[in-house]
């Protein structure tokens, strides 16, 4: 069923071009089966259209378009992406339009030129060709049942140069029946203003289109561009999830979807949706095999943290003095971040949000170890486990669930047998000291190989964990090999991770600081040994 003209006036429908746009990205390769979990997501989220490719540009295309629409995707409709007839070429006998329709899917997207410079410099047809192939393309395909949008290729730039040539393209494709107009800003260099002006021209002279925006980011703009064109009268918006695509990106939908929402009073998705958008944006990241942006707007980690002890005094007695809009609505949470800025308000509402109730000594007492420990080289913002860990400890009864004894670390080369890296670890658990060796292939991979095995017996929960970062980083560099060393180490179990860290003169020193705290922190999280040690 195509959507039609009977819904509400503040509708605006999102395209996702993340399947062909965003693998344009240069870090970005996608397998089948990684367009196939990201189509099956993004319909689940409500996406009202997924493009998914070229047909024909490769055979891991033709295999997801096969695959794809045997999917079970509810309202989503999938469009192919292709280009007008070529020039001299009748539509009956042109390829690329013929794999379109081999696709099978119930949207076509035809990409043409709208910029006369375009068409003659590039294509090396004429302005009246040029309008030829786009018309018997549009009207080929309605005559074939698709569902057809004409993205205008160089809208803005086109219609600043030919304002007239430009629209032609336009009229062409709407008078053989395209269901959208998209307007293309395809070098990502025009502002908000000029953006919404255009398009509002547009919208004026042709009153019975239903007009859409694509927007690339080369200017930082393609956010606001794509706002700005639904101000000047589009309802659809295209883009890819975490503004993924070729140079510096595209239009962000993950961005522009709660901006539309919440801000402009626009229809867009059912607020349940918006709950969900912060595991979407994750899951695409994870799924492209690319860090998610911690500074992401609405989804990132830090999009909702604060760190200045003047905000969270503020925000303990009122959220909305220092967040724009609550967290939940898309799925994220507020977060305080525990620094040497801090105040005592950034302890008192991490302890909150963990369920530990502190007076405001207690907190001042935490406050001001993690400022002496800073001051040491030690950094909490990207180690909240080693934060929770000092909160715990002030915890009634808490006792900790392994006590260092002492440790020893040899790395050597020799002859015939290359590197070795060994390490003995004597720890007490519970009144009994154990001591375990192992080697690595390094000092730190043994020193942690060690402590886990010298813990597991007593807290057998240790095996599912395992190291998944190490981070080094040289402070007070001028003092040459004499400088601190502060060390963060990612842990993972199961679908849970944690940071913690360490800082010495010594690497092995600081590393063991991180290695300790991650795995009294992994019992805590995991076994619940707080309360009273093994």
């Amino acid at each position: 069923m195509q959507h039609d003209g009977g819904l509400a006036m503040n509708q605006v429908f999102l395209y996702d071009t993340t399947l062909r746009d965003g693998t344009q990205r240069e870090d970005i390769s996608l397998s089948v089966e990684d367009k196939l979990t990201i189509a099956k997501r993004l319909a689940d989220f409500g996406m009202h259209y997924i493009e998914c490719g070229w047909p024909g540009s490769n055979p891991k295309d033709a295999e997801f378009f096969a695959r794809a629409m045997r999917m079970n995707l509810g309202g989503t409709r999938l469009a192919a992406f292709g280009s007008t007839r070529r020039k001299g070429s009748p539509c009956d006998s042109d390829a690329n339009l013929a794999a379109l329709l081999k696709a099978e899917t119930p949207v076509v997207t035809l990409v043409g030129k709208s910029w006369d410079y375009h068409v003659t410099h590039v294509l090396s047809a004429s302005p009246e060709e040029n309008l030829a192939m786009i018309g018997e393309s549009v009207a080929y395909m309605k005559e074939r049942g698709r569902e057809v949008l004409f993205d205008a290729e160089h809208f803005y730039d086109g219609f600043l140069a030919n304002p007239d040539y430009a629209l032609a393209t336009l009229r062409a494709a709407l008078e053989a029946g395209a269901d959208w107009l998209v307007l293309c800003e395809t070098n990502g260099g025009r502002l908000p203003w000029d953006v919404e002006a255009m398009t509002r021209q547009v919208a004026e002279a042709l009153p019975a289109a239903r007009l859409g925006v694509h927007c690339h980011n080369d200017s930082g703009c393609g956010v606001a561009n794509s706002l700005a064109a639904v101000r000047g009268g589009a309802a659809m918006v295209q883009g890819t999830v975490n503004g993924y695509g070729e140079r510096v990106g595209n239009a962000d939908l993950v961005t522009i979807l709660p901006n539309l929402q919440f801000k402009m009073g626009h229809a867009v998705l059912d607020a349940d949706k918006l709950k969900e958008l912060t595991s979407l944006s994750r899951f695409v990241a994870e799924v492209a095999n690319l860090k998610h942006d911690d500074h992401h707007p609405y989804t990132g980690h830090s999009a909702f943290a604060h760190k200045g002890g003047i905000h969270v005094a503020a925000i303990l007695k009122s959220p909305d003095t220092y967040q724009h809009m609550d967290p939940a609505l898309v799925g994220n949470e507020m977060r305080s971040v525990i620094s040497e800025l801090s105040g005592r308000g950034n302890v008192l509402l991490q302890a909150q949000q963990m369920g530990i109730d502190l007076d405001r000594d207690e907190a001042q007492k935490v406050l001001g170890q993690i400022k002496h420990l800073e001051h040491e080289g030690f950094t909490f913002e990207a180690a909240e486990a080693s934060v929770e860990l000092l909160l715990h400890r002030l915890k009634p009864g808490y006792e900790r669930p392994f006590e260092l004894v002492d440790y020893f670390v040899i790395t050597e080369r020799r002859h015939g047998r290359g590197l070795l890296a060994e390490a003995m670890v004597k720890v007490k658990v519970g009144g009994a000291v154990k001591f375990t060796a192992a080697e690595g292939n390094g000092p730190v991979n043994a020193l942690a190989l060690a402590l886990q095995e010298a813990l597991v017996g007593a807290y057998p929960v240790l095996r599912t964990v395992r190291l998944t970062d190490y981070k080094v980083r040289i402070l007070n560099s001028s003092s040459g090999t004499a400088a601190t060393t502060r060390v963060l180490i990612d842990f993972q179990s199961g679908s849970e991770g944690w940071t913690t860290v360490g800082a010495s003169a010594n690497i092995i020193d600081a590393s063991w600081h991180a290695l300790a705290d991650s795995m009294e922190y992994a019992l805590v999280r995991l076994a619940d040994v707080g309360a009273g040690g093994a």
